[in-house]
């Protein structure tokens, strides 16, 4: 028992130096934390080797797993659904251009440039196509725009983006089968159900110790996350769903959701996003680094040249346009799912799966690096809009905490 507290030590300690890093340098902590995690995973594997960092261990992969969970959830939870209904046609056509655009592009980078197979290209067109729900989320918290229609317009888009690359990957590679029907009748019947029943345990049992509507929408995310992935899909795309079908409740009482987002960013998605850093081989880059390079630029610069017009229709202020892209452009979570699926199934060769996944966790940091140091759209945050400093706004929210 002694190792997995050791174990854990090492890793919070990494996520506290993260926030001091991110603090003084001003930028996204979950972005310090994968730099970190690729270092630490680094230095683990030249002297110990990589799996005395945990990285594999069950019960640290299900905390990893939690926090993505928990964090799409709280993405889902932060959007209104009056505000994403009168920013309907934005999200949708930023959303189905940022899938098309690298899903073309990277495939034919691929198959023409790097001479990998058809069914190769078309998983990597498929894992390079998404966005990352959680880095954006993050980067939203980090700068205030999670509260505006700005930013719930651009975690729209992420959804839209994601969700396509869901049904893409299951449609070429994995054709639906009974379970999936299933599986989408019980999210249809969870949609329906939660608001009423989450409304009632909050009128008769909310507001104590015993935090039962926090346990109860926990209950429902591991639920959901379940039978996705009985069906074969992924535990985040139910708990953006629940999310966003829980935005009013939510809405109506912001300090549970700034409690949840205290248990999440403070505990759980350190393990995600330094997990995702350690578990990059920087030895396979070295051996090939015009691979890499080719693959991490063609991702970037296919989501900059579609979506920087698509998205300059709905925006016109050149920050706007930039961190949106930019935003857009990131990725991670469904990015690695998809390039697991590839080696697990034997699309793609272990090297090829090394590549995919280094370029998806490099397209977290890169873009993001970018725009929060040059494209902040610095006129929009809450704290300018309404007069009020940054740093009385962010003692109120510790507060409420």
């Amino acid at each position: 028992m002694q190792y997995p507290f050791t174990l854990a030590s090492v890793w919070l300690f990494l996520a506290v130096i993260s926030a001091i890093i991110g603090n003084h340098l001003r930028i996204s902590v979950a972005l310090v934390e994968i730099c970190l995690g690729v270092i630490a995973g680094t230095v683990a594997q030249h002297f110990w080797g990589i799996e005395r960092m945990g990285v594999n261990t069950e019960w640290l992969r299900f905390l990893a797993s939690s926090g993505a969970v928990l964090l799409t959830f709280l993405a889902g939870a932060e959007l209104e659904p009056l505000v994403i209904r009168t920013k309907m046609k934005e999200v949708s056509v930023i959303g189905v251009v940022g899938f098309l655009a690298p899903f073309l592009g990277c495939a034919a980078l691929a198959h023409f440039i790097l001479g990998w197979s058809g069914p190769a290209s078309w998983l990597a067109g498929i894992a390079l196509s998404t966005t990352s729900m959680a880095v954006v989320y993050a980067v939203m918290l980090d700068t205030g725009l999670n509260r505006t229609d700005y930013g719930k317009g651009i975690l729209g888009a992420c959804f839209v983006n994601d969700l396509i690359t869901v049904i893409a990957l299951g449609l070429i590679f994995a054709p639906f089968t009974g379970r999936t029907f299933i599986f989408v009748a019980d999210c249809a019947t969870s949609v329906f159900l939660l608001p009423k029943l989450t409304r009632w345990l909050t009128k008769y049992y909310a507001n104590r110790t015993a935090a039962v509507r926090a346990k109860w929408v926990l209950f429902v995310l591991f639920a959901l996350g379940s039978a996705a992935l009985w069906s074969g899909s992924e535990a985040v795309l139910p708990a953006y769903i629940a999310g966003m079908v829980l935005a009013g409740t939510a809405a109506r009482d912001n300090l549970w959701i700034r409690r949840m987002r205290t248990l999440t960013v403070g505990f759980l998605t350190p393990f995600y996003f330094i997990r995702a850093g350690a578990i990059v081989s920087v030895s396979d880059l070295l051996s090939a680094p015009l691979i890499f390079l080719a693959l991490l630029g063609g991702k970037v610069s296919s989501k900059v040249f579609g979506l920087y017009p698509a998205i300059a229709r709905f925006h016109q202020e050149k920050n706007e346009r930039w961190f949106y892209t930019l935003m857009m452009s990131t990725g991670l979570t469904f990015g690695t799912i998809s390039a697991l699926y590839g080696v697990t199934h034997g699309i793609i060769s272990g090297e090829q799966y090394s590549f995919l996944v280094s370029v998806v966790i490099a397209s977290a940091v890169v873009p993001t690096a970018i725009a929060g140091v040059r494209f902040v759209p610095k006129h929009l945050l809450p704290s300018k809009v309404q007069g009020i400093p940054a740093a009385i706004t962010r003692q109120e929210e510790i507060t409420d905490e």
